[in-house]
């Protein structure tokens, strides 16, 4: 079977949002600092797209255009049916030490020659890597999305990011008061809305990563819930369908369910200044799950190259091996040419709907755990 080749990246955000223009723009105007940095930012996407990774693929090595790097298994919270939890990325017990910032300083180098251009710091917590602003100020070529719970950024963050313009900051948050601080713990709504509102004053771009379940998916129904957000600066949101470590889990949405929401993502597209990315919803865009390279790849805090951060199976790691070699394993290149593992069959995550699947390939082309001591 030959390997799906991927889409452009510029094609697919078109097709996700045709009116991104209108969100932007505006934006842009009011906070200069980004307005400056834009024309730089646009080259540096352009030229990975079209010359950078497009060589690199004509010659069969598959880079994505986004790299998410789990920066550290350290984190201040304990919320229920954390991906990072499930998939050991905040196991202590995992393979190694953790990179430091020198190990992710060189991966970042390697990526960015590879044409990578977005960056998605993950966790654990960033926050919680001391560093992790001034290594983003380090790469201006490359713009960073900051996934974070909202609870661990200080003064000196908020000031240092004042002065920087390839940062995007998504916080975590259920819905209301009551659904937020019932899976991330007391207090912790009322002080993520605190720090969207710093964030925004900071001039800081900002957006909500949002996992949609069987007891918040009414909620994100109302666009009433979505307005207010915008009135607190919010101009990018991340609604991820609940990926469940098992089948049959009571949090999952239901077929209607996901249908319902994919509607619902669509008229708030046509009706919202707001950038929605929905997930699995539009990974139909790209044509199946986009992980493996197609879209995105992933490296735990210890180095490993996984296929996505809620796979735990490698071949290389980045400490041992080149970020280039792990994109070229059989592991990835096997991802990317089965068909089957690339689709969802109803599920929320496709890789997580064919254990069985992903086993048998794992053993096949000798991979690991990187769960496991």
């Amino acid at each position: 079977m030959s390997e799906k080749k991927s889409r452009s990246l510029i094609g697919v955000l078109r097709e996700i949002d045709q009116n991104m223009p209108r969100i932007v723009l505006p934006w842009l105007l009011r906070h200069p600092r980004y307005l400056f940095a834009a024309p730089r930012l646009l080259h540096a996407f352009t030229r990975s797209e079209r010359l950078q990774r497009a060589n690199l693929e004509s010659t069969g090595l598959v880079v994505p255009p986004f790299l998410i790097l789990s920066v550290t298994n350290a984190c201040n919270l304990h919320c229920a049916g954390c991906y990072a939890r499930i998939a050991g990325t905040l196991d202590p017990r995992s393979r190694g030490e953790q990179m430091g910032i020198y190990g992710w300083r060189s991966v970042l180098a390697e990526a960015q020659e590879l044409g990578v251009w977005g960056v998605i710091m993950a966790g654990g917590e960033p926050f919680m890597l001391d560093g992790l602003l001034a290594l983003c100020k380090e790469f201006p070529l490359l713009f960073f999305v900051i996934f974070s719970n909202g609870t661990a950024i200080r003064d000196v963050h908020y000031e240092l990011m004042r002065r920087l313009s390839n940062v995007a900051v998504i916080l975590s948050i259920e819905g209301d008061a009551s659904m937020t601080d019932s899976r991330r713990g007391r207090g912790v709504h009322g002080r993520v809305l605190h720090a969207l509102r710093r964030l925004n004053k900071a001039g800081v771009l900002t957006g909500i990563s949002v996992t949609i379940t069987t007891e918040n998916h009414a909620y994100w129904m109302d666009p009433g819930h979505v307005d207010e957000l915008i009135e607190d600066g919010v101009r990018l949101a991340f609604f991820m369908e609940f990926i469940p470590p098992g089948p049959g889990h009571p949090l999952l949405l239901s077929v209607e369910q996901r249908a319902g929401f994919r509607e619902k993502i669509l008229e708030y597209r046509r009706t919202r200044r707001l950038i929605l990315v929905h997930s699995p919803g539009d990974e139909e865009l790209m044509g199946g799950c986009v992980s493996a390279g197609r879209g995105f790849a992933h490296v735990t805090p210890s180095g490993d190259l996984t296929p996505c951060p809620v796979s735990d199976v490698a071949t290389h790691n980045v400490k041992r091996s080149s970020l280039r070699e792990g994109l070229a394993s059989d592991l990835f290149k096997r991802i990317r040419e089965d068909e089957h593992l690339l689709e969802v069959d109803g599920a929320p995550c496709a890789l997580f709907a064919h254990p069985e699947a992903v086993d048998q390939l794992a053993r096949e082309v000798g991979a690991y755990r990187t769960t496991r001591a």
